[in-house]
């Protein structure tokens, strides 16, 4: 593996949602490989298709599938919503945003300061849902915990292209390609359902305590806000704000 890319610890994914999402998932977007699933042996008939997929991608890439008791899925699961089926898989490489990566008139999010892994994986759920094409993550992100994310994403987060990059480097790729940078915030903002933004189009959302950096504020095309249907004085968490803004901006944009 190569010195500039960085891997999260050996992760167990747990249940089918997970599972089935790495395992169709092209290698090229995410190269983290299973290596075994414990699949309980008493859900064998009620769970007869799950069983068949996962045995013939286990031919197919060369893992195993162990049939065991539930008492020994119940030893090493951390959630309770496995369905007694638990796949131990390999570190993914998360690469370093290049201009390279950027795939020309399409949607990008960069998310910072995310201070929780269930909140960071049902962004990651809204986002791919409404069309996002990939997300740049800082340094310091949730995919060390990525059993947890794949379950609160609904396995959207190994669908999902991921790339690192500090926001200097984000900034400087998505202008070589010509992207619009927008920022969600409220000073000096427009509201997103008052102004059209057409792709290509880079989103860059905050967590609720640090925000967003000054190097995106000041570098941004576009601060856009939330407008509320109440005199709500509080914010939305960064998860409901991500689904917001990222199918907004699917609307205007889709065909």
């Amino acid at each position: 593996m190569k010195n500039d890319e960085q891997t999260t610890d050996l992760v167990l994914l747990e249940g089918m949602t997970s599972i089935s999402a790495l395992l169709n998932t092209d290698r090229a977007v995410n190269d983290r490989r299973v290596v075994r699933v414990l699949f309980d042996r008493e859900k064998r008939e009620k769970k007869a298709a799950e069983l068949r997929f996962l045995e013939a991608k286990a031919r197919e890439t060369g893992f195993e599938v162990l049939i065991t008791d539930a008492e020994e899925i119940e030893k090493i699961a951390s959630g309770t919503t496995h369905g007694g089926i638990l796949a131990e898989c390999t570190a993914r490489t998360i690469p370093p945003l290049t201009a390279e990566n950027i795939l020309p008139e399409s949607f990008y999010v960069y998310l910072e300061g995310m201070e929780d892994p269930y909140n960071f994986g049902n962004t990651l759920r809204s986002l791919y849902a409404a069309g996002v094409r990939g997300v740049v993550l800082p340094e310091r992100n949730w995919m060390t915990a990525a059993g947890v994310v794949a379950r609160a994403s609904a396995g959207a987060s190994e669908r999902l292209p991921l790339y690192r990059a500090t926001p200097e480097q984000t900034t400087s790729a998505f202008r070589q390609k010509g992207y619009t940078i927008l920022c969600a915030g409220i000073r000096n903002s427009v509201s997103i359902f008052e102004k059209t933004f057409r792709y290509p189009l880079l989103l860059v959302i905050g967590g609720e305590k640090r925000g967003i950096s000054r190097t995106f504020l000041e570098k941004a095309d576009q601060i856009v806000r939330i407008d509320y249907g109440s005199d709500f004085r509080g914010s939305l968490s960064s998860a409901a704000s991500a689904a917001v803004l990222a199918f907004e901006l699917y609307r205007q944009n889709r065909k």
